[in-house]
């Protein structure tokens, strides 16, 4: 713990942006092995609500680590600290009055616990982009499946290193059986009326 640091308060909050948005923060948080659909989705829901007048910022596991976690490779404790760095991120965003949504594998059910304890159960909605691992590998347009399972990627997720299905995932989603219209379509009219939802 730092010390000499003090919570700065500023006259703007969140309860300010909320009023101006006409909507709720929150985070959508899409885990699923790579290939799944979770930046396919992360585009289309943003685009949908963007559209709407929503404020809305997607967080996507490639980008974040070409910048903000370009320091942090693969292991379980870089995943971690990927995982809670983008989870802080994510909620000062959220204290910003906007919805956020991620596209991190986030492979571990700790790491997001971690992440929904940073944000807050108010906010933090789990959505999991459930694939078959033949699918997911049938999409794989980059062929990392095939370099995993050839040894030239080590500490891949669905290959070489665990992913934990969620516990307590808030929405399921079937990638394999569902189009991308039909995902969509199941997310928004779930979470709409919850971020419209203001008191």
């Amino acid at each position: 713990m730092q010390k000499n640091l003090l919570t700065q308060d500023y006259q703007i909050n969140t309860s300010h942006y909320i009023h101006r948005n006409k909507h709720l923060p929150m985070v959508l948080w899409m885990t699923g092995l790579s290939g799944s659909g979770k930046s396919t989705l992360a585009n289309a829901i943003s685009k949908e609500w963007f559209d709407k007048g929503f404020h809305v910022i997607v967080l996507d596991g490639d980008n974040v680590r070409q910048g903000l976690n370009k320091d942090l490779g693969f292991s379980v404790e870089d995943r971690t600290e990927n995982i809670r760095r983008v989870a802080e991120v994510t909620k000062l965003f959220c204290q910003t009055g906007n919805i956020v949504i991620t596209a991190f594998i986030s492979p571990l059910n700790k790491d997001r616990e971690i992440a929904r304890n940073i944000i807050g159960n108010d906010w933090f909605r789990e959505i999991y982009i459930d694939c078959t691992l033949d699918e997911c590998e049938n999409r794989d347009v980059k062929g990392l499946y095939q370099k995993a399972r050839n040894g030239l990627i080590p500490e891949f997720t669905g290959i070489s290193s665990p992913f934990e299905v969620p516990i307590h995932a808030d929405i399921h989603i079937q990638t394999n059986k569902l189009s991308i219209s039909e995902s969509v379509d199941k997310i928004l009219q779930t979470l709409e009326p919850q971020i419209l939802n203001i008191a």
